[in-house]
């Protein structure tokens, strides 16, 4: 792979991570409860699923998506639903330490990077995005392997540095929000957001 490739790749796919969506808001609303640790404890997560989706893509998987209507449909509800029941825990959560009541379900770092898998890969879109934005940057006339390896190596390495950013601009956030009422306020439309996300996807085509 030509170096000139290679750093089109990155800068795309910087560009690309620095867009905020569902897994930021899971972040967001991690980093208000319990603060830049158990946020970052999403990170392992975060690229796991996004190599998931990655190697589902370029195995095909993604061409099955585009001609299959039906799995593409309950893979989409699938990752909907999930965003949704994340949203309503967190604003549960929060309503729960709210009145007073102590949680007993604080999510332990097993749970927080098993929600930032399931966030990540259970996105046919996703998929589908990889299939059309990987092979812009893989020359057929070279062996194909090693050029699939340096692109998810180089992926992993730029969400990890994306994820990590946000963790610490997450935690920044809060703790300049000394506030309670609006460290609340910030966690629940971190939560509203992940609903939102959650139907928009399930609603979209």
């Amino acid at each position: 792979m030509d170096i000139e490739v290679w750093l089109t790749f990155i800068a795309a796919t910087t560009a690309l991570l620095a867009v905020p969506g569902p897994v930021v808001m899971l972040l967001l609303g991690y980093a208000v409860s319990g603060g830049r640790s158990v946020a970052a404890a999403a990170i392992p997560g975060v690229v796991l699923g996004d190599m998931v989706a990655m190697t589902l893509s370029l195995l095909g998987v993604g061409a099955i998506l585009q001609t299959s209507a039906t799995l593409f449909l309950v893979l989409k509800l699938a990752g909907a639903a999930y965003l949704i029941c994340l949203g309503l825990k967190i604003w549960i959560s929060e309503a729960a330490s709210t009145s007073g009541e102590r949680s007993d379900d604080t999510p332990s770092r097993t749970r927080i990077m098993r929600d930032a898998f399931l966030v990540t890969a259970l996105n046919p879109k996703d998929i589908m995005f990889f299939v059309a934005f990987l092979p812009q940057f893989i020359d057929p006339t070279q062996p194909v392997l090693p050029q699939i390896l340096l692109l998810e190596l180089t992926f992993a390495g730029l969400v990890v540095f994306s994820t990590t950013a946000w963790v610490l601009l997450a935690d920044r956030v809060v703790r300049r929000l000394r506030n309670p009422k609006t460290q609340r306020l910030v966690s629940r439309c971190g939560a509203g957001w992940l609903v939102a996300a959650g139907v928009v996807t399930a609603a979209t085509q």
